[in-house]
């Protein structure tokens, strides 16, 4: 009898720790937790943080967040929603489709990273917890309460792997760590969406409006911290943010309304794209922007070559070299040996040109070449190509770049009249040089896309991708290998020529140096060949994302120092590690990272 009673009850048991949180709180006292400590996080940041102004952002204001408190009032409010939403209050319930928990626990993680970030800081700097105020301690003890409660929410934790008796204690050890991991990940994995509820054609492109916007307003905060403390805080903020819409499934909803609406996706992005000079209210970061756009033009085109076709290419910056030498010489500046100035459509055509015959030379006789070998053959390629131009000084070969010293003193463009190296009026907004060239630049990342995009969806293209995905299998159907690559390669490295047409002119001197394969300041190939795999080889915006993300986060961890370089490589090693198919990955590359995700009804021609 008392066997009969005794087993259901541990059934029950063991059941309920199989669905138990991470932390020994009763579920409904945890959400209740974290869904008050998001509140309550909000309201800590009114108040002052410190007593002294020397901290920066002024943290010492009543009722008006500033610096780092702003961060944490988003993060705050992530998860006051998401808390709320696992609730299911009605008309919050649409933020999570895939389930709110997961959002939830990643958006107080969130705001629990940033709070103590800051009061870490704060302490440093002014030399001890003694410089808090009743705020700083509030929305430390508010972010910790609500990561408790969190992390609390049950979840199906995996089962445990039935030990073997002869293993020793190391594999014991190690088989015990493998299961504590999988617990982790699980305890932030998403459900499964619920369907998405049928909307008008121009609800859906609102929405997507809404999400452009957003992106503009994150890009313009991020890209506009003044200080260091500000930008890692931001970078926690918005990775933490990501990772929470992702999980709530809003990053999928998103993403399936832009396939259904590409034009006008398209069409937005670059309007948001060219509104940001005239949120600017001088040209400091419109410098930024516009090396950010020569850097992901060039990252896009060799997403044609790397991300379309599969060929590893590492020495692409030549190619971007050959553009700037070719639009240097004929731009009238004083240091190029040939007397003529072209106007800009003729040299942007000119050098497109030229290094699209050079990628025809390196690939015709290269490419019957696979793997290993075609990636050492052109980095071989980049640096001849650096060695050469640093060469052509008069005196170690014929005078035609000038050596080390570089084509100076490159004039400014002009076209129809338009000097781009002066102040316009547009609309009532001033821009500067660099704005203007940002729109220029702009323009030509459209038609870079616009060509990647035709590409991607034509004949060729898809025999790229057949290529990249089996090219004996591709050879066995009839395509011919060796003329599709070349086409990539001579595709690739014109574009990379047409962005370093403009180049030459933002900078005023192209220089040797600017094209190395590895460098602290980017474009450079190591750099361009990161962009693609961390944004998502074979897409368009990823490598776009990941050139962006690339240029601006050394920039801003300059104050890092020697640990720069270090700090930024440690990045990349944990995304590749848990996110391995890059940030915004097409579908068919999703599927051959997670192989438990389901499978899409229908992928496009690329697998996006």
């Amino acid at each position: 009898m008392t066997t009969q009673t005794t087993a259901p009850e541990t059934a029950r048991e063991a059941d309920a720790g199989r669905h138990a949180g991470l932390i020994g709180i009763p579920p409904r006292i945890g959400r209740a937790l974290a869904t008050a400590g998001g509140a309550l996080t909000i309201v800590s940041t009114f108040l002052a943080w410190t007593w002294t102004a020397e901290f920066p952002g002024d943290l010492t204001v009543y009722g008006y967040p500033g610096g780092l408190q702003v961060l944490v009032l988003v993060g705050g409010a992530l998860t006051t929603l998401f808390g709320l939403a696992s609730y299911g209050v009605k008309g919050l319930r649409r933020l999570a489709p895939a389930g709110a928990d997961s959002a939830l626990k990643l958006s107080a993680l969130g705001a629990f990273a940033t709070a103590w970030y800051t009061i870490v800081a704060i302490s440093v700097q002014l030399g001890g917890l003694v410089n808090l105020e009743p705020g700083g301690w509030a929305a430390a003890v508010a972010t910790l309460a609500a990561v408790l409660g969190a992390f609390a929410l049950p979840f199906d934790r995996p089962v445990a792997e039935p030990a073997d008796p002869e293993d020793s204690a190391r594999d014991r050890y190690l088989q015990r760590r493998r299961h504590a991991l999988a617990v982790v990940k699980a305890s932030l994995a998403s459900g499964t969406a619920a369907p998405a509820r049928t909307l008008p054609a121009y609800a859906e492109i609102l929405v997507i409006v809404a999400a452009l916007a957003l992106g503009l307003t994150v890009f313009t905060y991020g890209i506009g911290t003044e200080y260091d403390e500000l930008f890692v805080g931001f970078l926690i903020t918005a990775g933490f943010g990501f990772a929470a819409a992702a999980k709530a499934g809003l990053v999928g909803r998103v993403s399936a309304l832009t396939a259904r609406h590409r034009n006008v996706t398209m069409i937005g992005a670059f309007v948001a794209a060219a509104a940001f000079p005239f949120t600017q209210s001088d040209d400091q970061y419109a410098t930024i922007g516009v090396y950010i756009l020569i850097f992901a033009t060039v990252a896009l085109g060799l997403n044609i070559v790397v991300g379309l076709a599969g060929l590893l290419d590492l020495g692409y910056v030549a190619f971007l070299g050959v553009g700037a030498y070719t639009a240097a010489m004929v731009s009238g500046s004083p240091s190029s040996p040939f007397d003529i100035q072209l106007p800009f459509w003729a040299s942007a055509l000119l050098g497109a040109a030229v290094a699209m015959v050079f990628g025809v030379i390196i690939g015709a006789p290269t490419l019957r070449l696979r793997g290993d070998y075609l990636a050492i053959v052109t980095l071989g390629f980049g640096e001849i190509f650096r060695i050469t131009v640093l060469n052509l000084d008069g005196t170690s070969g014929p005078d035609v770049t000038n050596g080390s010293n570089g084509i100076s003193s490159i004039p400014n463009l002009d076209i129809l009249g338009f000097d781009f190296g002066v102040e316009h009026s547009i609309a009532g907004f001033t821009i500067a040089r660099f704005a203007n060239y940002f729109l220029l630049m702009l323009l030509i990342t459209l038609v870079v896309v616009v060509v990647f995009r035709r590409s991607s969806d034509s004949r060729i293209g898809r025999a790229w991708i057949a290529i990249r995905e089996d090219e004996t299998a591709a050879l066995a159907m009839g395509i011919n290998g060796f003329r599709v690559k070349l086409i990539a390669f001579a595709l690739g490295a014109a574009l990379a020529g047409l962005a370093g047409t403009v180049q030459a002119h933002v900078t005023y001197t192209v220089t040797p140096e600017q094209y190395q394969f590895a460098h602290v300041v980017p474009p450079n190939s190591a750099f361009l060949l990161a962009a693609v795999v961390l944004g998502g080889m074979g897409t368009i915006s990823g490598p776009l994302v990941g050139a962006a993300l690339l240029y601006l986060i050394p920039a801003k961890l300059q104050f890092l120092g020697d640990y720069q370089l270090f700090a930024f490589g440690l990045a990349l090693v944990l995304l590749m590690r848990f996110r391995p198919e890059g940030l915004i990955p097409n579908r068919r590359r999703r599927l051959e990272f997670h192989e438990e995700t389901e499978a899409p009804t229908v992928l496009s021609k690329a697998g996006a």
